[in-house]
C-alpha cells in the first residue's frame, strides 16, 4: 500500500520581514494576495483627499443641481443678453404696476420698468459682490489666520484680541453707520465693508485649522530636516488646512449676496441707477396688495440664488470633512 505523501512546502514572505513555511498551493494563494503581487510591483495609488472628495461630490444630487444652479447664474450674469434683450433702465410709466404681457412675462414695477428684466440684470451685481466679498475674506482671513496659528505668541494674542472686536460690531448696524456716508453707486463699497467685517471668521477658521496641521508627524519630519518656515507653510500645512476654509467660503458667498439685498433695501448699499435684487424689494414693498409680481420675482431670484450656494456649501462639506466617511 503505497504510502501517503507530504505535499510540497514552499516558504513565503510575510511582507514583514518574516517567513512561513505554507503549503505550495497556500503560498501561491498568498503571493496573489499580497499588495504588489509577487514580483514586489507597485501597488495601487492611493487617492488623495482631492480626488475622494470629487468622487464623492460627483454622485452627490445635491452638489449637481446647486452646481447646474450657480453656473447658469454665472452664465446670465456675464451675459444677460442671452435671455433678456431689453434695458432694464428703459420704462413707460404707462405700463407701472401691471402684469405679465406678451414679451414682458413678469410684469412691470411701478415705474414701468420690465420686471424680467431687472431680475437677470441684478444677477450681475449680486454675483459680483458675492464672488469679490468671498475672495477679498478668504485672501485676508487665510493669510492673517494662518500666519497667526503657525508662529503664535504675541502675533497670535493681538490678532485674536483685534478679532474680538471684529465679531462685537453688529453687521447690519455697522453697514447703517459705515455706508450711510458713501455716496457712490458702484459696489466697491459694499464689498469693502462685507471685506472689512467678514475675514475675521476665516481668520479664525484658518488659525484653528493650521494649528491642528502643524502638530502633524510630517510637519515636524520636515522641521527636523531643516525646512525653512516659508516652505513648512505653503508646501505642507496651506494644503491639509485650506478644506475647512474652502467650506466656510462657499457657505458664506451666499449670506453675503443675502446682506447685499439687505443692506440695498435699508438704503444704504447700492442705489439707482443700478440694477439691484434689494433696490427692487425695497422698490416694491409698498406695493405688495396691488401688484405683488413686484415683490415676489426678485425676492424669488434672491432666494433661490443664497439657497444654491448654500447648498453647495454643504456639499462640499460633506465631501471634505474626513469625520463623514
Amino acid at each position: 500500500m503505497p504510502e501517503p505523501q507530504e505535499p510540497e512546502r514552499a516558504i513565503a514572505a510575510t511582507g514583514m520581514g518574516g517567513a512561513m513555511d505554507l503549503a505550495t498551493s497556500e503560498a501561491t494563494s498568498l503571493e496573489k494576495t499580497t499588495p504588489g503581487g509577487p514580483e514586489g510591483g507597485p501597488s495601487a495609488p492611493a487617492r488623495s483627499l482631492w480626488s475622494d472628495a470629487w468622487r464623492d461630490l460627483r454622485r452627490n444630487p445635491v452638489f449637481i443641481v446647486s452646481g447646474l444652479v450657480i453656473l447658469f447664474l454665472v452664465v446670465i450674469s456675464l451675459w444677460p443678453s442671452l435671455i433678456a434683450s431689453g434695458n432694464p433702465l428703459d420704462c413707460d410709466l404707462g405700463n407701472a404696476q401691471k402684469g405679465s404681457a406678451p414679451g414682458h412675462p413678469f410684469g412691470f414695477n411701478e415705474q414701468g420698468c420690465d420686471v424680467y428684466t431687472r431680475v437677470v440684470y441684478g444677477t450681475r451685481v449680486s454675483v459680483t459682490v458675492g464672488v469679490c466679498a468671498t475672495l477679498g475674506v478668504a485672501l485676508i482671513g487665510s493669510v492673517l489666520g494662518g500666519l497667526a496659528g503657525f508662529f503664535g505668541g504675541a502675533w497670535d494674542a493681538v490678532l485674536s484680541r483685534i478679532t474680538d472686536i471684529f465679531f462685537a460690531i453688529p453687521v447690519v448696524l455697522g453697514g447703517l453707520v459705515l455706508l450711510s456716508v458713501v455716496t457712490s453707486s458702484t459696489v466697491w463699497p459694499v464689498i469693502g465693508f462685507m471685506v472689512l467685517l467678514g475675514w475675521p471668521q476665516i481668520s479664525r477658521i484658518a488659525r484653528g485649522s493650521v494649528i491642528t496641521a502643524k502638530q502633524n508627524d510630517y510637519v515636524q519630519a520636515a522641521r527636523a530636516l531643516g525646512a525653512s518656515n516659508p516652505r513648512m507653510l505653503l508646501r505642507h500645512i496651506a494644503p491639509n488646512a485650506v478644506a475647512p476654509v474652502i467650506v466656510v467660503a462657499t457657505i458664506a458667498l451666499g449670506t453675503y449676496i443675502a446682506l447685499e439685498a439687505t443692506l440695498s433695501y435699508l438704503g444704504v448699499g447700492l442705489k439707482p441707477p443700478t440694477v439691484s435684487w434689494g433696490i427692487d424689494i425695497s422698490a416694491a414693498s409698498q406695493y405688495i396688495r396691488n401688484a405683488p409680481h413686484m415683490l415676489l420675482w426678485p425676492a424669488g431670484a434672491l432666494a433661490i440664488t443664497v439657497l444654491a450656494f448654500i447648498m453647495l456649501g454643504d456639499a462640499v462639506r460633506d465631501a471634505l470633512d474626513p469625520k463623514l466617511r
